[in-house]
């Protein structure tokens, strides 16, 4: 018999079946707090510390003081994952605003929770990389810079569930966003870029999307292996004709698109740019010097 997860909360350690939080927990009632995901490879923590520098941004945006410094924060992370002898995982980071009460003000709260989960996960069907995803553009746009902006990983997620269930409805992998000027933003949980004759586009920090951690990896390695890259509104004709597209994030890696609204992509097979990046990323991710060592 397998021994169950432990799971981190506020310095202790439960069961994953004993693991909770309190209803009352503004985390909970308001989606007040901030989180990251985070992977695990053959016992490295990849881009680790990035995760946490964002983490914290997001945190100081919410005007969220977290607890532990981020020495103790990764430091935390690498034990969660020791103790469950994981060296391969899906690390989900999640600190809350705490227990209030019934009412809206964060001064009820007076002490934030962390909360470390070390699991695994699955986002795409099996032969996703090796096939490609089928996407929809969602009638969900993305609030506004000045609103809830993706720019900041909070607990209010609504937006993009609203997408996943209209792609779920309609019969395909995933949703592309767009904001409020009808401008292409990202997925539901992941940056999104268009190859076209060559040159690799991606859509502007000004739409509000979330800047990714594993979009900055793939953009740096692109340019390394000699790839013309640019940030550049997207319409979503753009989409349509584009020669290739794909999605990259923490939990999909990076992965093709070959359909949008019907349209098939390219030749309706993963692109030979999307194709490199993908083989070059595994790489990548499996170098030591790219993360943190659990052990």
């Amino acid at each position: 018999m397998s021994k169950e997860l432990q799971v981190y909360i506020d310095g202790v350690y439960y069961p994953k079946s004993e693991a909770k939080i309190s209803v009352y927990d503004h985390g909970l009632l308001y989606g007040d707090g901030v989180f990251e995901g985070i992977r695990a490879y053959n016992g490295v923590v990849f881009k680790l510390k990035e995760h946490i520098d964002r983490l914290y941004a997001s945190a100081h945006a919410l005007m969220l003081h977290i607890p532990l410094t981020k020495a103790q924060m990764i430091d935390a992370v690498v034990e969660t994952l020791r103790r469950n002898s994981l060296s391969d995982a899906y690390i989900r980071l999640v600190v809350t605003r705490g227990v209030g009460d019934l009412g809206l003000d964060p001064r009820k709260c007076p002490k934030p929770s962390v909360i470390i989960i070390t699991d695994t996960i699955v986002v795409n069907r099996e032969d996703a990389k090796a096939k490609g995803i089928s996407t929809i553009i969602s009638w969900v746009r993305r609030d506004a810079v000045d609103a809830t902006s993706h720019e900041v990983k909070s607990l209010n997620y609504l937006n993009s569930i609203l997408a996943k269930i209209e792609a779920n409805i309609s019969g395909v992998d995933e949703a592309i966003c767009l904001d409020r000027n009808g401008l292409v933003c990202e997925g539901v949980g992941e940056n999104l870029f268009l190859v076209k004759n060559g040159q690799i586009c991606t859509p502007p920090a000004d739409v509000g999307a979330l800047p990714g951690i594993t979009a900055r990896v793939v953009i740096k390695l692109a340019r390394e292996l000699g790839y013309n890259v640019v940030e550049s509104d997207i319409t979503p004709y753009q989409l349509f004709s584009a020669d290739e597209l794909f999605f990259t994030g923490t939990a999909v890696e990076v992965v093709p698109i070959v359909e949008v609204n019907r349209r098939v992509i390219g030749n309706g097979q993963p692109g030979p740019v999307t194709k490199r990046l993908m083989a070059e990323f595994q790489k990548l991710v499996l170098d030591p010097k790219n993360g943190v060592p659990i052990s």
